[in-house]
């Protein structure tokens, strides 16, 4: 009888090595092979997670938020750049448009017929007073037509000659007197715009420097400028104070947008850009401004919508939509 056959250790050590070449052919250990699936799945999982979040620098605000918030886009186009100048300035009556009417004769004063604020018109008596020197009655008319300023005089009153007695004024149009300093008082002429501004209500009205005063005002060591303001509604008062806005030269420019659009960004100049309910930030380089708009030499095309109130709002939804990438 033959003895069993046994495999020699070299038989076993290369049937062993051609085992572990077919395993490392088909992928390797099973477990390994499926971790690596699993892997390979949470992967794409989390790149269309990617893809549905908001891009850097963007955020979507839906209409009516927006509107609830007060943002408010618009197109942006051509304009025009101002050298303007913000000046302060005093309402004043008009040379020649002021009356002083007097006693001619002393006498006691019989009737006085105007009181302070009355409008009164060329001619209509005034006062009636009894003269010493005649023994009769006569009377003092409005040299001109206008509104009482001043009285000065009582009835049963004696007047003296040449006594005043009213002042009157026409304030169908005032002065006003632009205190101007420094530097600003070289290029500032006669025949530019002005904006006069009332304090008391904000109310505007568009004129033009009429002359710059040669003197310098004493107390103030300022130039003064002079305009005329219109007053049919009797609401610019003589020694009020007023704001004005001097325009100086102008410049045309291609794309400007309202100082209210700009915000800064990781230390750039922005504005946001709105296409739908999608806010963008578009860093833009800007030229020169005013005191109302800047000029946009790059980043910005005319006809594109931007936030134009309440920017700083979109740039707050902005930050909030970063925040939630970094984590």
């Amino acid at each position: 009888m033959k003895a069993p056959l046994t495999a020699s250790p070299m038989f076993r050590l290369a049937a062993l090595a051609v085992l572990l070449a077919a395993l490392a052919a088909c992928g390797g250990d099973p477990a390994a092979g499926k971790d690596a699936a699993q892997g390979s799945h949470a992967h794409a999982e989390g790149d269309d997670h990617d893809e549905e979040d908001e891009a850097p620098g963007q955020t979507t605000i839906p209409a009516a938020r927006a509107k609830a918030a007060g943002i408010v886009s618009a197109a942006v186009g051509p304009g025009t750049i101002a050298d303007e100048h913000d000046v302060q300035g005093l309402l004043a009556p008009i040379d020649g448009r002021m009356a002083q009417v007097t006693a001619r004769f002393p006498g006691p004063i019989r009737a006085l017929r105007a009181n302070v604020g009355d409008r009164v018109r060329a001619g209509q008596p005034l006062a009636s007073i009894d003269s010493n020197l005649s023994l009769t009655t006569y009377g003092v008319s409005a040299p001109i037509s206008g509104v009482v300023l001043s009285r000065q005089a009582q009835v049963g009153g004696v007047a003296g000659e040449g006594q005043l007695l009213f002042e009157i004024g026409d304030l169908s149009q005032l002065w006003v007197d632009l205190h101007i300093f420094g530097a600003d008082t070289q290029h500032i002429t006669a025949g530019v715009p002005v904006t006069v501004t009332r304090m008391t209500d904000g109310v505007s009205q568009a004129t033009t420097l009429e002359r710059v005063l040669p003197g310098t005002a004493t107390a103030s060591q300022s130039t003064v400028a002079r305009a005329t303001v219109d007053n049919a509604d009797g609401l610019w008062r003589p020694g009020a104070a007023v704001r004005a806005r001097i325009v100086v030269a102008s410049a045309p420019a291609d794309v400007v947008v309202p100082l209210s659009a700009l915000q800064s960004m990781d230390g750039r100049d922005v504005v946001f850009v709105r296409t739908g309910d999608t806010y963008q930030a578009r860093p833009v380089t800007l030229g020169a401004r005013d005191a109302r708009q800047v000029a946009v030499a790059a980043g910005l095309q005319a006809g594109e919508e931007v936030v134009v109130e309440q920017s700083y709002t979109v740039k707050a939804d902005i930050g909030k939509a970063g925040a939630g990438h970094e984590h």
